[in-house]
């Protein structure tokens, strides 16, 4: 299979293609500070990208990561409370990397130096409206869903 990725940022989904025709489109969340490829911007990076990375398989839903390796936490309420301005990273992280030189791809503009993930996030978090600090949330089951059924190198174009 042939899969590519479609995030709209406008539309706020992420929509899988298999050799051009549409699977299922999935309701995301992309970043609050919007649309752009500068580092340090906390928005979501424009253009060509793609699966550079697959963290998390096989670990239990709602695994919480922090830099891109599990802590052996399982999000709950409890953790929220403990921790309420964590940006929780769950269940998968697909690490992304720019394909377009200075647009989204080193210097200032690096999407994969950015820690620019598609990953899940606590199911309390809204889908839909764009609230992330620049990475592509999901809904767990959704990301894992996707993370079973997608390669690395698969293509990825962020649109606005």
């Amino acid at each position: 299979m042939s899969y590519s990725l479609r995030v709209s940022i406008s539309e706020q989904t992420l929509e899988l293609f298999n050799n051009e025709e549409l699977v299922k489109a999935y309701s995301i969340s992309t970043a609050l500070n919007g649309s752009g490829c500068q580092k340090d911007s906390g928005q979501t990076p424009l253009g060509k990208h793609i699966i550079r990375a697959k963290i998390g398989a096989n670990t239990p839903i709602n695994s919480v990561f922090v830099g891109r390796r599990p802590t052996g936490e399982i999000f709950n309420e409890q953790l929220a409370q403990e921790f309420p301005h964590r940006d929780w990273i769950l269940s998968r992280i697909l690490w992304l990397s720019g394909n377009e030189k200075g647009v989204n791809r080193l210097g200032n503009v690096d999407t994969m130096q950015r820690y620019i993930y598609i990953h899940g996030t606590p199911d309390s978090e809204p889908m839909g409206v764009p609230i992330s600090h620049g990475c592509i949330r999901m809904r767990n089951n959704e990301i894992i869903e996707l993370f079973d059924l997608i390669e690395i190198q698969t293509p990825v174009e962020i649109i606005a």
